[in-house]
């Protein structure tokens, strides 16, 4: 007779759930090298803010269906490289770069060479951060997240595409973007988080809320240029730390 007090187990199809997640944000990041290629550069900048958003729910709904696995955390690895290594990149590529061999040869390959630069040191930060889980402190993030220099990276784009700038105006300025986003991610660099380091730690004080809520009613109002100045001031944050101890005196030492 079959024990009434024993647990059904879970079903199959619920693993489903947070890959399917997954699998949205790596349609995101294919649309948007499709849309690139096709010039529309606000719609794969869309689709690359619509991957990382992706990438942070299938995460937190498989913890919350208590659905983990390592198959999980492999295709999320595999999903993050092409929606944050190859989508930015070839972006990028596509609206600036590319049009770098307007000054001749050299400037040209230089221009491929940084997008293939960005996309390598995205599978680097990936690698290096699939081999550090559980050994390093949540609270940081050893160089900077292949999302946040994706966002970075597309919030450049779609900010003066949108403003009517050409890329190939503004190439120069994309490929140092592109070079110091694929260095930061692969940089020794600390960035916060926003993750807790227990239970005590996830709780937030209500101004913070209050924070967030300006902060989602301007990206409302102006995505894009938001989006930008949220990235940057992210991406510098952990450079202007780094240097701000540097240059800080040391305390003095008492006398003996």
């Amino acid at each position: 007779m079959e024990n009434l007090n024993t647990p059904r187990p879970r079903g199959r199809g619920i693993y489903l759930l947070p890959n399917l997640f997954t699998t949205g944000g790596l349609f995101a990041g294919f649309y948007a090298i499709i849309a690139a290629t096709q010039g529309r550069f606000g719609a794969a900048c869309i689709a690359v803010f619509t991957a990382a958003i992706l990438d942070g729910i299938d995460g937190r709904v498989a913890r919350l269906t208590n659905t983990q696995s390592e198959f999980g955390v492999q295709y999320d690895s595999l999903a993050d490289l092409v929606s944050f290594g190859l989508a930015p990149a070839l972006v990028m590529y596509h609206w600036a770069l590319s049009a770098m061999r307007l000054d001749g040869p050299l400037p040209g390959k230089i221009g491929w060479v940084a997008a293939f630069l960005y996309a390598a040191c995205a599978a680097l930060r990936l690698a290096r951060f699939n081999s550090q889980v559980g050994v390093v402190d949540k609270r940081w993030f050893i160089g900077l997240a292949s999302p946040a220099a994706a966002g970075l990276v597309a919030s450049f784009v779609w900010t003066f595409h949108d403003l009517g700038f050409s890329g190939e105006q503004l190439r120069y300025a994309a490929l140092a973007v592109t070079v110091l986003a694929a260095l930061l991610m692969v940089s020794r660099l600390r960035y916060y988080s926003f993750k807790g380091a227990g239970p005590r730690h996830d709780r937030v004080p209500f101004l913070a809320v209050i924070v967030v809520v300006a902060v989602l009613v301007a990206v409302a109002i102006d995505p894009p240029t938001v989006l930008l100045a949220i990235g940057t001031l992210y991406a510098l944050s952990a450079p202007a730390m780094w240097a701000y101890r540097r240059l800080r005196p040391s305390p003095a030492e008492p006398a003996a």
